[in-house]
């Protein structure tokens, strides 16, 4: 699947103007907020004091990573990353040969007595005991060090050598162990408990390897979804990597297009270099695929810029100087290393998505006899459908069915355009005090808000969040400047920071800033918190 271009480039979206500066076409990502653009979508002190005192603002901290650091002697980060990476996962195996040693040692215990020599295991008096704290000890310290070698040498994603050269290190860990415990006076018991320990040790290990890589990998095709993709080269490799991508649907990308300098437009070619913010912006794009060949000069002014906007940026190997962060990856036969990747809260937007799916069902569960008694005073009130069903736009322009209880005259969207003129709203939205179309029961359905509970349907799909951005339809999105798409790089929600705190101000550009400020500074805790808000402004009645 590819994307059509000439919706997103209509003449609605005005880029003179534009701001100035790489801000307004930079990507959001929930959570992950810069200094400096905390600093300028902030709207109100009130605003960022509202936030400040949800979380504890580690914001600022994060965005340290994207400011420009004056040079240093400090290894490149992607070799403290690895660093870092090796020191936590040695310290996780130790944990888990530690837990398996106080198994098999409870497991000892309970024999032990069966056995005619009773010192079959000397000092075995508990599972934590010292003997059994330092045989566990020495056995994780053998098996790290006979897997080092393997663990240093071996890419992430190759698993069945890790796990050959896993086992061949627990075997011979083993070995050492056993034998050095039957020369201390260790019987046929203590040989037993040492071989399956490392029995255990095998599959713990493995076990605990096998779920990490793809707990990762599924947390991130369910935060992520299918990412967009420019690549910069529409030579002969650009279309070997996009003709992989169109044939593996698997790999959750999908090819916007090309970016070549030398080459003309069409056939995929729908820009040049220096058109990448603008195209990034408009098509949603989360990462760039550098395919050479290209000088040294387009790849680093196509980095620094993809770095301003927030993109991941993989590139086939020509490595122009860069120093690459670690990973790598292949699409076919073509190797990708990383220059930049931009970090993702997996954990805790897999924990969103959670809440959502679990609040969404209770309340479905919880409510249906209110929504079934709601269905009839709506029948019974005017002529026309129960529900109200229109196409809105959600997570990167994807238009979706967002469904609400109807609460106008069955012809509402005829009558609109003959309403524009008494729109209160300032910018792209639409939205009239009195309504003259909204019906009796719909006015009271308003008020608190019950004319929304279907939406719960769609965020159990998966279209729409319980916080986050309002989705807006589709005429209204048609009227956005460039600068406002970001608005769409996250899932729309049933409520909002905009709705818990300026729910009645007119003006589109406060409430565009406060959606924008709530990706900004995302956290779980500010959503319990906007939820939280948001239940007392439905039992006020505040609603229109």
């Amino acid at each position: 699947m590819t994307w059509n271009w000439s919706e997103v480039s209509s003449s609605s979206l005005n880029p003179a103007q534009k701001p100035q500066g790489a801000e307004w076409a930079a990507r959001l990502i929930p959570g992950a907020a810069s200094a400096h653009r905390s600093q300028k979508t902030a709207s109100s002190p009130g605003i960022s004091k509202f936030l400040n005192r949800v979380a504890a603002n580690p914001f600022a901290a994060q965005g340290a990573k994207h400011a420009r650091k004056a040079p240093s002697r400090r290894l490149p980060e992607g070799v403290e990353r690895a660093g870092l990476h090796r020191i936590k996962s040695a310290l996780r195996d130790y944990g888990l040969v530690l837990l398996n040693w106080i198994l098999v040692a409870q497991i000892l215990l309970q024999f032990q007595g069966a056995f005619r020599q009773p010192r079959g295991f000397p000092g075995l008096t508990s599972p934590l005991s010292a003997t059994v704290l330092g045989i566990a000890l020495l056995h994780g310290v053998l098996i790290n060090l006979l897997n080092r070698p393997a663990r240093t040498r071996l890419k992430g994603s190759e698993s069945r050598p890790q796990i050959l050269a896993l086992g061949k290190a627990i075997f011979w860990g083993t070995l050492v162990l056993s034998a050095a415990l039957q020369l201390q006076g260790f019987s046929a018991l203590g040989a037993a408990g040492v071989w399956s320990a490392g029995l255990l040790h095998f599959f713990t290990l493995c076990g605990w390897r096998w779920a990490e890589r793809d707990g990762e990998k599924h947390g991130l095709r369910i935060t992520r979804g299918v990412r967009n993709v420019l690549i910069v080269g529409a030579g002969t490799l650009g279309h070997r990597i996009a003709g992989y991508v169109d044939q593996h649907p698997e790999m959750d990308r999908s090819v916007c297009g090309f970016l070549d300098d030398r080459r003309p437009l069409g056939h995929g070619v729908i820009g040049r270099t220096t058109d990448l913010m603008e195209l990034a912006r408009t098509g949603f794009v989360d990462e760039i695929i550098l395919a050479p060949p290209h000088d040294q000069a387009v790849a680093m002014r196509v980095l620094s810029t993809a770095r301003q906007l927030r993109l991941d940026v993989k590139m086939a190997p020509h490595l122009f100087g860069c120093e690459p962060d670690g990973s790598s990856e292949s699409i076919g036969t073509v190797p990708l290393i990383s220059l930049h990747q931009e970090p993702l809260p997996v954990g805790g937007l897999l924990l969103k998505r959670a809440l959502d799916v679990a609040g969404a069902g209770t309340a479905l569960f919880l409510m249906a006899p209110a929504l079934l008694l709601i269905a009839v005073l709506i029948r019974a009130d005017s002529p026309g459908s129960i529900l109200y069903t229109a196409l809105r736009a959600g997570r990167k322009g994807k238009s979706f069915r967002c469904h609400k209880f109807r609460t106008m005259q069955r012809d509402a969207d005829d009558l609109k355009e003959g309403l524009r003129r008494q729109n209160q709203r300032i910018g792209p939205f639409f939205k009239i005090r009195h309504d003259p179309r909204i019906t009796k029961v719909g006015r009271f359905l308003r008020r608190y808000s019950l004319d929304e509970l279907p939406q719960l349907w769609n965020v159990l799909r998966g279209e729409m969040s319980l916080v986050g951005p309002r989705p807006h339809p589709l005429d209204d999105v048609s009227a956005y400047g460039i600068e406002h798409l970001s608005r769409l790089d996250v899932a729309p929600g049933m409520t909002g920071l905009w709705q818990v705190t300026a729910r009645q101000n007119p003006s589109f550009q406060t409430g565009m800033k406060l959606d924008i400020e709530y990706i900004h500074r995302w956290s779980l805790k500010a959503d319990l918190f906007i939820l939280f808000k948001t239940a007392g402004a439905v039992l006020r009645g505040s609603g229109e």
